[in-house]
């Protein structure tokens, strides 16, 4: 008798359990799309990413904290008969902020790290939701990853794809206190194989 009682009762809670889980799972961070292209003047790539920004993160944001976020490519040549090598690499930078003045959001888009010297070339956009400014975030379109004169028509080729929180450029008390917090984690990463050039 007591043990179909917590059958039951664990049964139970198992179902009210489930839709937290499913909400957990459906807002986790991941890549949903890799797409790469082979073109006359290099490789592309192409991504639909699906962020979930940690609440920590949020928070600072509307604090007038700025987040920046790192976008890798790394572009390994296979060999058979040693360790793969890698032949070519990019990286972007984006910075989100909060406007209070103004009640807006800013990205910006930079090859190069930002610097409080504020030189240097980067892409703003601006935003009236927070929302838009990460769905922004998510879609990266035709991004250069590799000149033609880097990858070998013939060869096989595997690109690790990376998607990061970068905590060195939070401001120091936020680093000692992000080491090691969940709550500051984000990072999604996604391999693709890029396969030899079809000849005609």
């Amino acid at each position: 008798m007591v043990r179909s009682i917590f059958c039951w009762v664990f049964a139970w809670l198992c179902v009210l359990a489930w839709p937290l889980q499913v909400q957990a799972q459906s807002h986790a961070s991941e890549v949903t799309d890799l797409r790469l292209e082979r073109a006359d003047d290099g490789v592309y790539l192409s991504a639909s990413l699906q962020l979930a920004l940690p609440e920590l993160a949020e928070d600072a944001l509307y604090k007038g904290i700025p987040m920046f976020f790192v976008v890798e490519a790394q572009v390994l040549r296979e060999r058979w008969y040693w360790s793969d090598r890698q032949v070519a690499t990019a990286t972007r930078h984006l910075r989100l902020n909060y406007q209070p003045l103004t009640r807006r959001w800013r990205l910006s888009t930079s090859p190069v790290p930002f610097s409080n010297t504020g030189l240097g070339v980067a892409l703003g956009q601006n935003f009236d939701d927070l929302r838009d400014a990460v769905s922004a975030m998510q879609r990266i379109s035709r991004w250069k990853i590799a000149e033609d004169g880097e990858i070998d028509a013939d060869a096989v080729h595997t690109v690790h794809f990376r998607f990061r929180l970068d905590m060195t450029q939070l401001p120091r008390p936020l680093q000692i206190g992000a080491v090691g917090s969940a709550g500051w984690s984000l990072a999604v990463a996604r391999n693709q194989r890029l396969a030899p050039e079809v000849t005609r």
